[in-house]
């Protein structure tokens, strides 16, 4: 049980931000202050974290905190897209609704 506990706590932590990031996203209708390409880094980074435990035959509880990781920046990378779609429609946002 004790193994990947920190490897979890980790991954556990970043789960807790990506949230916020959302919902500012979310409310603030802007790609302003965000940076897709990182965002991509990101999903890579869990990505590769996900292959290591398949390869390794290292799959346990730890997994479904990349998981869980991997859908947040995948969602959050959704409302990028939405965002630069209404910057296109109604014109770019030059302040941030939060």
């Amino acid at each position: 049980m004790i193994v990947g506990i920190f490897e979890a706590l980790m991954l556990a932590c970043f789960a807790a931000a990506w949230p916020f990031s959302i919902y500012r996203s979310y409310v603030s209708r802007t790609t302003q202050g965000k940076s897709v390409l990182f965002e991509y880094i990101v999903m890579l980074g869990y990505v590769c974290g996900i292959i290591n435990k398949i390869v390794s035959h290292d799959i346990n509880y730890v997994m479904v905190f990349y998981l869980i990781d991997l859908l947040l920046v995948i969602i959050d990378v959704a409302l990028y897209f939405r965002n630069r779609h209404i910057e296109k429609v109604e014109g770019p946002q030059y302040s941030l609704k939060i």
